[in-house]
């Protein structure tokens, strides 16, 4: 596992490196004129890199290619981590082959933004996405609202809890479980705010170690774990529990009173992409209400206002959201995982 974190870690350096290290600037930023006649005559291939569970990326593209069926999207899928290590091999091959990313959070994008891997796109469909959630160079944009919760097994407790406190608890000894921050996005982002914050700080996450806390690979293996009844509770992503919920299994989500740290998956176009206008018109579909309302279908809140979130889920104006500067994060990222790996021994 230690090797596995440290060929992480020596990719996200590159990410951190100098933004000399790249030759294409952005300093103009790109809108769309796009027309019907110009979305007819789109076609050729783009790549589209994402975090999202296969089936839903399947999805996605397949409703885009309603639209542009003469645009072949290709998929490379796995966790973000690994998303972003193969962007940083391809680059260092001299070629990356993504045109599209989307994947878990905003830290992320900052890392390949401040190389200049990415293309500055004011797409016409901002202006109905919350403004706090566009990058104000346009670099990248939110895609969904995506809490981390609590998932109770429904079978093991009596009353579900109300406080993330439970994972330390006796109640949770050798019974709680959550992703690792060496794969899951999500799951960097969330040790990151959660350790500067008054409530948690690192002591929480030595509280979890204490209490015999299981770290496996993805959220995907919490949720299997807790609704398998192999685990009780679980630091997970809300919307698979709510769509586990729905689909019969013995689980529930809380969001907890302290409350819940938020990821918005954006997505955005790399510098270097040799179809420039199918990737903007796919970026321009994922933030459609079109998009959108298919996001929420799917079982995703989404972001476009407007667009309501799906049962089970709340609105983010009605969760209490706990956050942290994002640039502050972004550098102390690898220092994060490093002390996380230290405490958790995974």
């Amino acid at each position: 596992m230690k090797r596995y974190f440290y060929s992480i870690l020596a990719a996200s350096a590159l990410v951190l490196g100098a933004c000399g290290g790249s030759t294409e600037t952005n300093e103009t930023v790109e809108t769309s004129n796009s027309s019907s006649e110009a979305a007819e005559n789109l076609s050729g291939n783009i790549n589209f890199y994402t975090s999202q569970p296969d089936s839903d990326a399947g999805e996605l593209v397949k409703a885009f290619n309603e639209q542009y069926p003469d645009v072949n999207v290709e998929i490379f899928r796995s966790g973000t981590e690994e998303v972003i290590s193969k962007i940083q091999a391809e680059k260092q091959a001299g070629e990356i082959q993504a045109d599209v990313l989307l994947v878990a959070d905003a830290v992320t994008f900052e890392s390949l933004k401040e190389q200049e891997l990415l293309l500055a796109y004011q797409s016409p469909e901002h202006d109905q996405i919350p403004a706090e959630f566009v990058d104000e160079d346009y670099m990248y944009a939110g895609t969904k609202v995506m809490a981390s919760v609590l998932a109770v097994n429904t079978n093991a407790v009596s009353e579900l809890p109300n406080s993330w406190q439970v994972l330390a608890g006796a109640d949770a000894s050798d019974q709680g479980i959550m992703p690792s921050p060496l794969y899951s996005g999500a799951a960097a982002y969330n040790v990151g705010v959660l350790s500067r914050q008054d409530a948690f700080g690192w002591e929480f996450f030595e509280k979890l170690r204490d209490n015999n806390l299981t770290v496996v690979q993805g959220n995907g293996g919490v949720l299997q774990a807790v609704a398998a009844g192999e685990k009780t509770y679980g630091m997970v992503v809300d919307f698979i529990v709510a769509r586990a919920k729905a689909e019969g299994s013995p689980i529930d989500l809380v969001y907890p009173e302290e409350g819940v740290p938020v990821i918005t998956e954006p997505i955005g176009i790399l510098s270097n992409t040799k179809n420039e206008a199918a990737a903007k018109a796919f970026v321009d579909f994922v933030l459609s209400e079109e998009g959108q309302t298919m996001s929420s279908e799917l079982g995703y809140t989404p972001i476009r206002e407007g667009v309501a979130a799906p049962e089970g889920l709340k609105a983010i104006t009605d969760m209490k959201v706990v956050s942290h500067d994002i640039k502050e994060l972004l550098k102390t990222r690898d220092e994060d995982k490093q002390r996380f790996i230290e405490i958790l021994g995974e």
